[in-house]
Parts: structure tokens; C-alpha cells; sequence
């Protein structure tokens, strides 16, 4: 496995590859890897010649300072990881300074208001790190195609748009969310969770299926009401939102049309930690 730790040196190996036609798939991460992270790889692993992850906490997409510093940062454990899976994955693990020269900013983004939702409302500036970061690994790894987990619905959608209005060459998969047998969505947060909070997160996901039923025969509204309502029964999670968002737009549902997807999504704390999930509710 190789392991590169500065752009040039990752550029230099992967450019003959890129001349060659080689078909190179790319999994963005902030590590603390689990198997959601091991199933974006299996599918680039599946799809493409070369595959590249990369291992980068990024500062610029924190708006909470404490958030970005209790981060996991568990590299060694990470490459382990990866080689159990696959000696042919090629890691980009960079410092800080490689990736922003000394300019630790973000670059303003318009995604055409997809940004001015949920996590947008909540975390300020938030898609604008996350537009950075990821334009320039782009840039630097040159990607054929790129995969991203729905966890992160709204990022996936994000990156879409990053990628038509930027006309960056790379395809932006989806993969299904990931989740423990409780049902709780594989994060690197999880990691922070005391055992017995990560028992109780289960109620999440079994809210929102409760939810995805109540939705067929109820509004948007009424079922919103439903899940804040479920969640006052446990007073150890505060409900910072949950709203019900057609996917393609983001924007909240007044109305049900019958020719629209949607889909809930959640933020919530538990133990102070945040957690986010979504559901389709078609």
C-alpha cells in the first residue's frame, strides 16, 4: 500500500496512470474509518483500474471549534484497515499546510440555494469548507469517478452541483447509508459515544421508520410534529431539526406530489455529540 502524505508526490505517481487512461475512483474520508467507509472502497475497487482514498480532517468545514478538536484522528489504525481489505488502495494523507499553503480559508460556493438548507441553516459556512476541500482533491487526484455516502445526503447533492457548475470531469456516486445492527448510521462520530448512548441512538433510525409509515397517510407538517413529539419521550437527545425536504431541491414540503421523492432528515445530540441520519420516505 502506498501512502503519500504531500499533493506533489501523489501527483507525480498518479499522472503516467492518468496518461495511461487508467480509470481512477476516489473516496474522500476524514478517517476514523468504518464499514460504510469499506463499502464506498469496495465499489471503487470494483469500478476502477486505481483507487485513491484520502485521509484529511478539514478544518474549513467546522464551525465549532471543540467539534474539529475532538475529531478522531486514528491514521495508524485506518491504513490497517485499508490493507486488510486491499494492498491496492493508495492513501493521501496530508497535512494542513499541503493542502492550504498557509491560507486556512474557504473559497465561496453557490449551489443554487441547496446550501441554504438544514445542515446549512445550522452550520454556517459549513458547505463552503466542504466545497473547498473537496474541488481541490479533485483537482489533485483527477478522479474518473467519486463516491459518497447518503449519510450526508445533502454534501452528496452538494457535490453534484459543485461539479456541473464547476464542469469538473468526475462522476458523483451515491452509496447506501451504512449502519450498525441497531440500526444507528455508521459514523466516525460514533466513536465518541459511550457505550450506552450508542445503544440508545437505535431509537433514531426506528423513529424514522416510524415516521416513513405515518408519512403515506399524513402531511409533511403532521409528521414533523410526529417525530418531535417521539423524541420528547427521550429527554437524553435534544432534536435540533427534522425536516422533510423534496431530495432533488432540498426544500422544505408544504404539499405532497405524487411525482416527487422525498426525504427526512435529522440532526440530534446526544451526550453532546451530534448526530445526523436520513430516511426516503417514498
Amino acid at each position: 500500500m502506498l501512502i503519500f502524505n504531500k499533493k506533489s508526490d501523489l501527483s507525480a505517481f498518479l499522472s503516467p496512470l492518468i496518461k495511461q487512461n487508467k480509470s481512477i475512483g476516489f473516496v474522500p474520508t476524514m478517517g476514523a474509518l468504518h464499514q460504510g467507509h469499506l463499502s464506498l472502497l469496495k465499489n471503487s475497487l470494483s469500478e476502477n483500474d486505481v483507487t485513491v482514498m484520502s485521509i484529511f480532517v478539514n478544518p474549513t468545514q467546522f464551525n465549532n471549534a471543540e467539534d474539529l478538536d475532538k475529531y478522531p484522528r486514528t491514521l495508524d489504525r485506518d491504513v490497517q484497515i485499508m490493507q486488510d481489505l486491499s494492498n491496492k488502495i493508495i492513501v493521501y494523507a496530508p497535512e494542513v499546510a499541503d493542502i492550504y499553503e498557509g491560507n486556512t480559508v474557504s473559497e465561496n460556493f453557490d449551489y443554487d440555494g441547496l446550501e441554504n438548507q438544514m445542515e446549512g441553516k445550522h452550520r454556517p459556512r459549513h458547505f463552503d469548507g466542504v466545497g473547498t476541500i473537496v474541488k481541490r482533491l479533485f483537482e489533485i487526484v483527477q478522479p474518473n469517478k467519486a463516491y459518497f455516502g447518503e449519510k450526508d445526503f445533502q454534501q452528496l447533492q452538494i457535490v453534484k452541483k459543485l461539479v456541473s457548475k464547476h464542469n469538473i470531469p468526475v462522476e458523483v456516486i451515491g452509496c447506501p447509508i451504512h449502519r450498525e445492527a441497531n440500526g444507528l448510521a455508521m459514523s466516525s462520530r460514533n466513536e465518541r459515544l459511550s457505550e450506552s448512548a450508542r445503544e440508545k441512538a437505535a431509537v433514531i433510525y426506528q423513529i424514522l421508520n416510524t415516521a416513513k409509515d405515518f408519512f403515506q397517510n399524513h402531511s409533511a407538517e403532521e409528521t414533523t410534529t410526529f417525530v418531535e413529539n417521539e423524541f420528547e419521550k427521550h429527554p437524553e437527545f435534544q432534536l435540533e431539526y427534522f425536516e422533510i425536504a423534496d431530495e432533488a431541491t432540498l426544500l422544505p414540503v408544504s404539499e405532497k406530489e405524487s411525482n416527487k421523492k422525498y426525504r427526512g432528515f435529522i440532526a440530534i445530540f446526544i451526550e453532546n455529540i451530534r448526530l445526523i441520519d436520513n430516511i426516503s420516505l417514498n
